[in-house]
């Protein structure tokens, strides 16, 4: 059967390059004898693999050396409770920008450790915008600022870094991290699940500068420490070793289509290329705001929602996998992450207007 394409919001289609380059290596990595599943996480195999991993993202990043970069499990999820117990250092409340599912996520499981402030909300036009900047509300004696870069349910995206002051700026950035360029100096720590762009689920990518290291209390687990993880370079416990391997090989393949910012340009053409499909129906519409329109996830709903059903169902027969929206907003989704092709935006553009046609 041929491969299809998968809009799928995350887990995400992974480059076929990647996929052929780990099936010629499942038996045997590089004359080792051995899979790498079956490699020791403390062997001279797997740890050259890590290092090569680890300096890729560094490069491809930019990230300064006043950076940590730890490898850790439990995806986004686990940071919204790693973040305050690691970083509040003594403080009582944290303000949080809330967009959407994930910012949403985030505030409910931080207010188990800390009084959360919110510093914005657009809650009220149903996370199609982003509040504008002036109308913020910045307490400067909080411990830390926390945004979601890029809402997957909603299909919003900040397209630049707030001004915080001085306060520590925290950004989950699982579903946009690698898509676009970004100064990682602004940040604090930036954090992301690896299973949208950057490889399959299980491995979560932590960045986080130095001085916001080791303020985590006694009572912290080690694993959850963050300090502990840097110090073990994340190997306190057995790490996800397949995953960390296939995590490097699309930092190499992003590597060789020239880098974050050639993939960048390509992600700008996709996306324009869909949105201007669905602004030029009269089936399609998108109901997020055009200055905060997210490139990755880009949601339309049908004029006549009965013919949901049959769009979804023809698409799937037309190579066109995963477009149903999310169950808390319905319609429908398309997931263009770095891995997707143009080519794949292209059939699905080919096959919106020709179900508008006879429809």
């Amino acid at each position: 059967m041929a491969r299809i394409y998968n809009f799928s919001a995350g887990p995400s289609m992974l480059p076929e390059a990647v996929l052929l380059k780990a099936q010629q290596e499942m038996l045997d990595w590089q004359d080792s004898g051995m899979s790498v599943l079956e490699m020791s996480h403390r062997g001279k195999y797997f740890m050259a693999i890590a290092e090569a991993m680890k300096n890729d993202l560094i490069e491809l990043l930019s990230i300064p050396e006043n950076y940590k970069v730890l490898f850790l499990q439990g995806g986004a999820t686990a940071q919204f409770a790693m973040i305050p117990q690691n970083i509040l250092n003594g403080k009582s409340s944290a303000c949080y920008v809330n967009t959407g599912a994930w910012s949403t996520s985030a505030i409910k499981e931080a207010g188990k450790y800390c009084e959360v402030k919110i510093a914005a909300s657009s809650e009220d036009t149903a996370y199609t915008s982003i509040p504008k900047a002036e109308q913020w509300l910045l307490d400067q004696d909080a411990a830390y600022l926390h945004y979601t870069s890029n809402e997957t349910i909603h299909g919003v995206e900040f397209n630049h870094v707030p001004e915080v002051g001085n306060l520590p700026l925290v950004c989950d950035m699982s579903s946009n991290i690698l898509s676009r360029t970004v100064d990682i100096n602004r940040f604090g720590i930036i954090y992301a699940g690896t299973q949208k762009n950057m490889g399959p689920a299980g491995v979560t990518v932590v960045i986080v500068r130095e001085d916001l290291i080791g303020l985590a209390p006694k009572s912290v687990p080690s694993v959850f420490n963050y300090a502990q993880q840097a110090k073990s370079d994340s190997m306190l416990n057995t790490p996800a070793t397949y995953n960390w391997y296939l995590l490097g090989l699309v930092l190499q393949w992003l590597k060789g289509e020239g880098g974050v910012a050639a993939i960048e340009q390509r992600n700008i053409q996709k996306a324009g290329k869909l949105y201007q499909a669905i602004d030029q129906s009269s089936l399609y519409s998108n109901p997020v705001a055009l200055e905060c329109r997210s490139r990755m996830n880009i949601p339309f709903v049908l004029a006549d929602a009965s013919l949901d059903k049959e769009f979804l169902s023809l698409a799937e027969k037309n190579g066109l996998s995963t477009l149903a929206g999310h169950r808390s907003v319905g319609g429908m989704r398309a997931s263009i992450y770095n891995a997707m092709p143009e080519a794949g935006v292209d059939a699905l553009i080919a096959f919106m207007a020709e179900f508008e046609r006879t429809h």
